[in-house]
């Protein structure tokens, strides 16, 4: 879903000065403490903003209005990230909130009861909260909101997928019948913010918002396929966690195209000349699940110091909302087009959380992945439902090295490093001997 992160571990060696060289991380990190600022300011002024989360989120409506835009799960990990998500989850449970309840959830809870106050600044209030159905946390999250505030919660309830695999598109029946659905949805949701923000709807503003994100989906393409280079150019879980704020936070937004444009102008320049993360790459690495961020930085560092790197992410698919499926907006037909992208994005989203087996078993060639390390956390379920499976069905399908691992994505009460340690250090060397025996055999 991710944003704002403290520096990498210090690099074991240079990999080029020239200027290109970390601009991502930089200009990432800056947008996102003006992002931050610009939301501080709004709730100084007293300014109530639209809550909306990183998957299926009609960010590009709520733009076009001109509405400050809350990101509920980035607000929570950024607690973890900067060790205080304990005693935000804390208030939540002392409240009554159990110890299974999703930890952004609780996190976001406490906040509320603190009046807004963030690690990063002040959050603004609601007005109005819109969300899908892509995870089943999120209506029982916004009925939270509309107890508290008393603000009218909107649900844009987006058919999913009803198989795995290639999904239906244009033309097709059932898929037509949906998108017809979700534009009626649609046409609601924009006489419900025309009553808000008292006015009227403009669909070239909205066109405008469209066409810089269209900018960012290709980008953003771009950006997941270059880590198909030897050395990878970016490390899938803390650098991609950098680009995935961006891509939600700035969606539509004219810097936002910017930051895409002169990052895949650095990764490709890296590509070409060989550069890849400051770590030795040894071993190529996927992941799947959502980092543990009460210990990002020695998480990273349990894998770089074997010289593993993740080439790629499910969380760069389902956490920035299904963008990484390439959906470009018809800015002739927009809020048809806005309609149709919910529908795919929504579900690619879903599938990318439910059905990572297909995905990763098609990606392990093409990024000669060596092994894909499976993150489990306590308290989503959603995200970790099945992932044993997941597994078992990747290792059917291609030779790679697995490992699953458990902790949480907020809570430091269940995480355990030392454990988490041994686990992955056991794996490195599972994936040497791999290594050895096929270079014997070769």
């Amino acid at each position: 879903m991710t944003t704002s992160t403290p520096p990498p571990p210090a690099a074991t060696s240079q990999t080029g000065e020239h200027p290109l060289i970390g601009r991502g991380n930089r200009e990432g990190n800056q947008l996102f403490k003006d992002w931050y600022g610009r939301l501080d300011a709004a709730a100084e002024r007293g300014e109530k903003a639209a809550y909306v989360f990183v998957m299926g989120n009609a960010i590009e409506l709520l733009e076009s209005f001109d509405l400050p835009i809350v990101h509920s799960e980035i607000n929570a990990l950024q607690t973890a990230v900067r060790h205080v998500s304990d005693s935000y989850i804390a208030q939540a449970e002392d409240h009554g909130y159990g110890t299974d309840v999703c930890g952004y959830v609780k996190a976001d809870y406490g906040l509320q009861l603190r009046g807004g106050e963030h690690p990063m600044g002040r959050i603004p209030k609601p007005a109005i909260a819109v969300y899908t159905g892509a995870c089943n946390t999120y209506i029982k999250w916004a009925e939270i909101w509309e107890r508290m505030y008393g603000i009218p919660i909107v649900t844009l309830d987006v058919p999913g997928p009803r198989a795995a695999g290639v999904l239906p598109g244009r033309g097709n029946r059932d898929f037509e019948n949906d998108l017809a659905y979700v534009r009626g949805q649609l046409g609601e949701l924009i006489e419900r913010l025309e009553e808000l923000t008292g006015r009227r709807f403009d669909v070239d503003r909205l066109r405008e918002v469209m066409g810089h994100a269209n900018e960012m989906t290709r980008d953003w393409v771009r950006v997941l396929e270059l880590n198909r280079s030897h050395p990878a150019v970016y490390n899938a879980v803390t650098d991609g966690t950098v680009y995935l704020g961006v891509v939600n936070g700035f969606r539509g937004r004219p810097e936002g195209a910017r930051y895409f444009r002169e990052l895949v102008e650095e990764l490709e320049h890296k590509a070409a000349n060989g550069i890849g993360t400051p770590f030795e790459e040894q071993h190529r690495l996927a992941f799947v699940g959502v980092p543990c961020y009460p210990i990002y930085r020695r998480f990273s560092e349990m894998f770089t110091q074997h010289g593993g790197i993740f080439v790629g992410s499910s969380y760069t698919w389902f956490a920035s909302g299904g963008w990484s499926t390439g959906f470009e907006y018809d800015l002739d037909h927009p809020v048809e087009s806005l309609a149709e992208g919910l529908l795919v994005v929504a579900r690619a989203s879903m599938d990318a959380m439910f059905h990572t087996d297909r995905i990763l078993a098609d990606l392990a060639e093409p990024f000669a992945i060596d092994g894909i390390v499976y993150h489990a956390i306590k308290s989503c379920r959603t995200v970790s439902a099945g992932l044993a499976d997941s597994r078992r069905a990747v290792m059917e399908q291609a030779d790679v090295g697995t490992l699953l691992i458990d902790s949480d994505h907020m809570d430091p009460r269940v995480v355990s490093e030392a454990q988490m340690k041994n686990r992955v250090d056991a794996f490195f060397e599972g994936l040497e001997t791999r290594k050895l025996l096929a270079r014997s055999a070769s």
